[in-house]
């Protein structure tokens, strides 16, 4: 083609060059902790099925049925006649599961950040975002047009800092666990700073539910805090929950708010209400099935042994994301290579998606591993790192 618009072969040259193109693998199967990849089987540790849920029978079973009671598809968007009984129940659910007065289902993620972000903040406002925040948290500050400003990770001082200079209306916007890391926001501290200086805080608890606290009710459970400390929350279902889609849960005025101002809710086809249905299910199995966080708390501390027994060098992360960090991102791909023709799939992560120099193996556990697998993983890391 001969337009100059159309002159894509130069970039995606680039990218294949300095390591950084990214390839789509096929699996044959359900998400599960062992995957058939290529004809074979791989032990899978990149999933983010944290619980072992996405193909628990019962939860299979509630999709099968919701199917044959809905069909497939909702037909339409919420506001329109795509709102099911599924739905409005789910919704219910999450709301009692979180300790607040509603929730508000979204079809992803995120859409439930670029809806909420953009429908909160406008042009005059600043968000005020982490350092290290996922990229739909950066892309909703931009569509909302309001000032954006990064603080340091992690850094409460730096973010006091900046409250104090803004002298605008701000929205303090963060993941809770963050997805590269796996570290936590100090959310107690940024609690305190919201109400002193009179900001909005949202938490993208992603990565949280159903891992922290003691009931998997996430990052605010874990610090034992509240809608009051937290007024905006967001989460998942596509991850500890093991289905799809996403959630807003707080006041009863938010969410009626964002039905009314969420573009990425009001103009977009619903959740299919058999997801609503399987996710039903498990959230009962997340809130009833305590042993499986036990599980994977146990595996955690098994990784995180096994890895300073090797020297491997870990980060500090309490939860399932174990980041190693090699650094050079063609180093990173090359023993991700070599763990995958041992039979272990383990991402390697690049810039632009993790800082220049830190490129890095994401290896995440499951409740679906058992420990010989992290046993075996541990060996053959310590093999091709080397």
């Amino acid at each position: 083609m001969s337009n100059a618009f159309y002159a894509f072969d130069a970039e995606l040259e680039r990218l294949t060059q300095h390591n950084l193109y990214r390839r789509r693998r096929q699996i044959d199967g359900p998400q599960q902790g062992v995957l058939n990849l290529d004809g074979r089987p791989v032990v899978n540790f990149c999933s983010n099925d944290y619980l072992g849920l996405a193909n628990h029978p019962a939860v299979v079973q509630a999709f099968k049925q919701g199917c044959e009671h809905y069909g497939v598809g909702s037909g339409s968007a919420h506001l329109i006649c795509g709102h099911s009984t599924a739905h409005h129940a789910l919704e219910q659910e999450l709301a009692a599961f979180t300790g607040r007065e509603r929730a508000l289902l979204f079809s992803t993620g995120y859409m439930a950040n670029l809806g909420v972000v953009s429908a909160l903040a406008g042009r005059g406002d600043c968000v005020l975002q982490d350092r290290l925040n996922h990229a739909s948290l950066i892309d909703a500050a931009v569509l909302s047009r309001a000032k954006l400003a990064r603080y340091r990770h992690g850094d409460s001082q730096d973010l006091s800092a900046r409250l104090a200079q803004t002298g605008q209306r701000t929205l303090i916007v963060s993941d809770g666990v963050f997805s590269m890391d796996g570290d936590l926001a100090p959310l107690p501290e940024m609690a305190v700073l919201a109400r002193r200086f009179q900001a909005g805080l949202m938490i993208d608890d992603a990565h949280g539910f159903g891992v922290l606290g003691q009931h998997g009710g996430g990052i605010v459970e874990h610090f034992g805090l509240n809608q009051d400390s937290v007024p905006i929350l967001v989460g998942t279902l596509g991850k500890a929950f093991g289905t799809f889609g996403a959630f807003v849960a707080g006041s009863a005025a938010l969410i009626e708010y964002l039905i009314q101002k969420a573009r990425s809710y009001v103009y977009t086809t619903a959740l299919p209400p058999a997801v609503a249905e399987a996710t039903r299910t498990s959230l009962a199995l997340l809130r009833r099935e305590h042993w499986r966080r036990d599980k994977l708390q146990a595996l955690i501390a098994q990784f995180q042994d096994g890895a300073r027994h090797y020297g491997l060098p870990l980060m500090a992360s309490p939860t399932p994301i174990q980041p190693i960090v090699v650094g050079d991102r063609d180093r990173a791909v090359t023993i991700s290579q070599r763990l995958l023709a041992a039979g272990f799939w383990v991402s390697a992560i690049r810039p632009p998606t993790v800082p220049a120099a830190t490129a890095r193996l994401r290896i995440t556990l499951s409740a679906a591993h058992q420990p010989r697998q992290v046993d075996a993983l541990l060996t053959a890391l310590a093999a091709a790192m080397t």
